[in-house]
C-alpha cells in the first residue's frame, strides 16, 4: 500500500496516481478526481467501506464507486436529490450500526492518526531464537571499548527484532567544536544506506503495476542515451537496482565527489563506458543507481523525494527522517561530519552533491528513524513494506566479486546483490546488509531474518571502525544461539 490516506478507504491500487499531496482517483481516462481523504473524519471513511460510495463533500450529490472497478464518478440525478437525506441516513443508521458491533466509533473531535504500532508476538513468524532473550553485552562492551580507544566523536546503535526496539545507545557528541551529546533526536546522515529505500520505492511500484522490473529503462527515459555500446539499450530497473547495469563501475562518482550535482552529470551518460551485457557483470554505482529517481518522476510526475516522505517516512513513523541537503543543514538537531587529521578529530565540510543523487544517498535519520526501518524490514509493519516487497528485495540478483570489505569478512561464504541491498551467507546463515559512507560519516545495517533480529550503527566520522561493526554482531548473535 502506498500511503495512509490511500489505506483507509481501501482504494483499488490501479486507479492510484501517486505522490501529490491531494490524491487523484481515476475514474475514467480522461478525467481525474481530486479527493483529500484528510476532508473525511474516520467514521465517513468506514461508512465509504460498508456502502461502497465516497461522497464528496465538496461537491455536492456527487460521489465515486469504490465498487467499481473503474472507481466511475457519479452524480446523484435531481429527482433523487429530494430523497438523499432521508437515504444517507437510513444507510448510515444501518452502516454505523454494523461498525460499532466491531469497535467503538473514535470522537471525531478527538482523532488522531494511528501510530507507528508494533505487531503482537502472535501474528509473526516465530523465529528460531526469540531476540529478545538474546544478550548483546558482549558486543555493545566491544563497541564501546572501540570507541573509546579511537575516540570517535559520536556514534547511535540501535538492535531491533520485528516486535520493536530491543536496545538503543548514543554515544559522544554531535560535534567536536560544541560538545552536544549525541541523543535519539540527532540526525545523520546515512549515506548509501539511502539505496534501501530506493529498493522499496522502486518494489512497490512494481508491485502497483506502474511498470515491470523488466521494462528497459531506455522505453521510460528515452530522454537518455546511457552507456557506448547499444546493448546497454536492454538495461532495465532490475539491473539498475541490483547493480548489474554491465556500465563501469562507479561512474562519475568522482564528479560527485567533486562537488558536480547529478542534474549537470546526466549530459555526460552517453561517455559511461559499457564493460558487459547488462545483467552479466556486478558493476557499483551511485550515478547510474539515481536513474531510479528520473523513472519515479516519469512515470509519476512527482519528486523522488516526496515520494520516499509520503509512502515511506509517513507511515513508518520516522518523524526526524529527510531528504536533501537542505534539510540536512537546517535541522538544529543535525550531527556535524568528523574526519581524523592532525590533532585529532576536525568537524569536515559537507558536500552537498551527493544529495542531488537522492536513491544514492539522500537520507538524513535518527537512530530511532533507523530502528523503524530495521523492524519494516524485518517484516513487523506488513501494511507497508509488505512480505512480498521484502522478498522482491532480499532475493540475490547478481554475484558480488571478492575485493570489497564486506566480501573480506572471514565468515562470509558467498555474496550477492539484491535489489538495494546485499545478500550474504554467513557462517551458515543467510543475512542482508547495506553499509555507507559520505564525508564525515559511515553507516551499517544489518538483518537476520532467521533470527528475527536487526542492527544499525551510525557514526559521525569517516572511521574503519565501522567495517568491523557487522561481523562483530553476526558473531554475537550466532554465538548466543548456539548457547542456548
Amino acid at each position: 500500500m502506498l500511503s495512509a490516506r490511500f489505506r483507509s478507504v481501501g482504494l483499488p491500487p490501479t486507479g492510484l496516481f501517486f505522490g501529490c499531496q491531494m490524491p487523484k482517483i481515476a475514474h475514467s481516462q480522461a478525467h481525474t478526481c481530486n479527493i483529500c481523504l484528510s476532508w473525511y473524519f474516520p467514521w465517513q471513511l468506514d461508512f465509504a467501506r460498508q456502502v461502497g460510495i465516497l461522497f464528496l463533500p465538496r461537491k455536492p450529490f456527487h460521489y465515486i464507486s469504490l465498487n467499481n472497478p473503474g472507481l466511475r464518478r457519479g452524480r446523484l440525478h435531481r429527482s433523487a436529490r429530494l430523497l438523499a437525506p432521508i437515504m444517507l441516513t437510513a444507510i448510515a443508521s444501518l452502516s454505523i450500526s454494523g461498525i460499532t458491533q466491531a469497535e467503538e466509533l473514535p470522537d471525531a473531535g478527538n482523532y488522531r492518526p494511528a501510530t507507528f504500532q508494533q505487531l503482537s508476538p502472535g501474528q509473526l513468524p516465530q523465529p528460531v531464537s526469540p531476540a529478545e532473550q538474546l544478550d548483546f553485552s558482549a558486543y555493545k562492551n566491544w563497541l564501546q571499548a572501540q570507541i573509546n580507544e579511537l575516540e570517535i566523536p559520536g556514534v547511535a546503535l540501535a538492535i531491533v527484532s520485528s516486535r520493536g526496539l530491543i536496545d538503543v545507545q548514543t554515544l559522544g557528541v554531535r560535534s567536536v567544536a560544541e560538545n552536544t551529546a549525541v541523543d535519539a533526536q540527532t540526525v545523520f546522515r546515512i549515506a548509501s544506506v539511502s539505496k534501501t529505500f530506493a529498493g522499496t520505492v522502486a518494489s512497490q511500484l512494481v508491485s502497483h503495476n506502474i511498470f515491470s522490473w523488466d521494462d528497459p529503462v531506455a522505453g521510460i527515459l528515452p530522454q537518455y542515451s546511457i552507456g557506448t555500446d547499444p546493448a546497454t539499450q536492454s538495461m532495465t530497473l532490475r539491473h539498475v537496482l541490483s547493480h548489474s547495469t554491465g556500465l563501469m563501475p562507479h561512474a562519475f562518482s568522482n564528479m560527485l565527489d567533486a562537488g558536480v550535482a547529478y542534474q549537470k552529470i546526466q549530459e555526460k551518460f552517453h561517455e559511461i563506458p559499457t564493460v558487459c551485457a547488462p545483467g552479466e557483470c556486478y558493476g557499483y554505482q551511485n550515478v547510474v543507481f539515481s536513474l531510479v529517481a528520473d523513472v519515479v518522476e516519469a512515470s509519476l510526475q512527482t519528486h523522488y523525494d516526496d515520494f520516499v516522505r509520503e509512502n515511506i517516512f509517513a507511515p513508518l513513523q520516522m518523524r526526524s527522517a529527510s531528504m536533501g541537503y537542505e534539510d540536512y543543514i537546517n535541522n538544529p538537531y543535525a550531527s556535524q561530519p568528523h574526519q581524523r587529521g592532525r590533532g585529532g578529530w576536525r568537524v569536515s565540510t559537507t558536500n552537498p552533491a551527493y544529495y542531488t543523487a537522492g536513491p544514492a544517498a539522500g537520507v538524513n535519520a535518527t537512530i530511532v528513524d533507523m530502528a523503524r526501518w530495521v523492524q519494516a524490514n524485518l517484516g513487523g509493519v506488513p501494511d507497508v513494506v509488505s512480505p512480498e516487497l521484502l522478498a522482491m528485495q532480499h532475493t540475490p540478483v547478481v554475484e558480488t566479486p571478492y575485493g570489497n570489505y564486506f566480501n573480506r569478512w572471514p565468515k562470509v561464504q558467498k555474496a550477492w546483490y539484491g535489489l538495494g541491498w546485499r545478500i550474504m551467507d554467513y557462517d551458515g546463515v543467510r543475512i542482508v546488509h547495506h553499509g555507507g559512507g559520505v564525508r564525515g560519516f559511515r553507516s551499517e545495517m544489518v538483518l537476520i531474518p532467521e533470527y528475527d533480529v536487526g542492527m544499525v550503527v551510525l557514526f559521525n566520522a569517516t572511521t574503519s571502525l565501522a567495517n568491523d561493526v557487522v561481523p562483530q554482531f553476526l558473531d554475537t548473535v550466532l554465538a548466543e544461539v548456539t548457547s542456548q
